[in-house]
């Protein structure tokens, strides 16, 4: 497992880090839900649980580069933290703007606290309100697009389907060197046109490129009773995070209070044919969290266990 000191020495191009993984109660080993996404360069808050702050604070996590945070849900757990980690970036002078994805009544509920609270922020806080019940994208830049997934729960809850951006194939310049073609010819190619030399000879597009890194998918599904109609959108998808609140043996409260349990998760997983699960959110009431993980692999092997400040690098 990475630790926060290797990940300082080492670039990650790709890499989740969690912040908490535990459900409403918190307990003396896991705090509430929280975790940082790295694609490159841009890093994504997703939901902000109680304790974030501190957590970011012990790992000597680095936030310039987080522009954007996501909020699966408006339950405690899941926001309870936004307002301090605010109030803290406001009191170390950040800069740069924040944008809050989340259901509108975030914005409501916050805005008199902020102005309270944080009436000198030096940054501006803009709130992009989403839809939980619906598929939509609500990011996309040059590098990452992401969509909401609409999960069920007792609130209006969704996870996010982050993309990479599919990127343009690799010129071989051995080849552009051998043909002499000329640079204003290289869009072109790299749109997936052939070349045609002075003589009439057609050199294929395959000669000419090499295919360009497949685009690394991740998917996050917050609290969510059991959904097997997800499971189209998140396809293939490299890594998976699902909560499984609860083991089977609490399988009624899971149906009750809308959660999964870790075989559930697990069947989900299987279904979409990823790469990796990731499970957490778990219950306090299971003190002995490898439970969790031998239900799951009973079911889909390649599992991991969400932990406060474990760092997941998938570069």
């Amino acid at each position: 497992m990475p630790t926060p000191e290797s990940c300082s020495s080492k670039q990650m191009n790709r890499s989740l880090t969690i912040l908490g993984c535990g459900s409403a109660i918190p307990t003396v080993k896991n705090n509430p839900s929280g975790q940082i996404l790295q694609l490159g360069e841009k890093l994504f808050l997703i939901d902000c649980g109680e304790g974030v702050q501190i957590t970011l604070r012990r790992m000597m996590l680095h936030t310039s580069r987080l522009y954007s945070v996501f909020i699966s849900h408006l339950h405690g757990d899941h926001c309870f933290g936004l307002l301090g980690l605010i109030s803290t970036w406001s009191m170390m002078n950040r800069t740069q703007d924040l944008h809050i994805y989340a259901h509108k009544d975030l914005e409501r509920l916050m805005r008199p606290l902020l102005d309270y609270h944080c009436s000198d922020c030096p940054f501006q806080i803009i709130f992009h309100p989403i839809d939980p019940r619906k598929r939509d994208v609500i990011f996309r830049d040059r590098t990452v697009q992401v969509t909401t997934i609409p999960l069920r729960h007792s609130v209006p809850t969704c996870g996010f389907l982050f993309e990479e951006i599919q990127k343009e194939p690799h010129i071989v310049k051995e080849k552009i060197e051998q043909y002499n073609i000329p640079f204003s010819a290289i869009p072109a190619i790299k749109a997936g046109g052939d070349w045609v030399t002075l003589d009439g000879h057609t050199v294929p597009n395959s000669e000419l490129t090499l295919s360009p890194e497949k685009p690394f998918r991740y998917a996050y599904c917050s609290d969510t009773g059991y959904k097997p109609a997800i499971v189209p959108q998140i396809q293939g998808v490299d890594v998976l995070f699902h909560e499984s609140t609860y083991l089977n043996e609490h399988a009624d409260a899971a149906r009750r209070f809308q959660h999964s349990t870790a075989e559930q998760a697990a069947k989900i997983a299987a279904k979409a044919g990823v790469g990796k699960l990731i499970i957490g959110h778990f219950s306090a009431r299971v003190t002995d969290l490898s439970l969790f993980l031998t239900e799951a692999k009973a079911v889909f092997p390649n599992v991991e266990l969400a932990e406060d400040r474990k760092v997941f690098d998938f570069s």
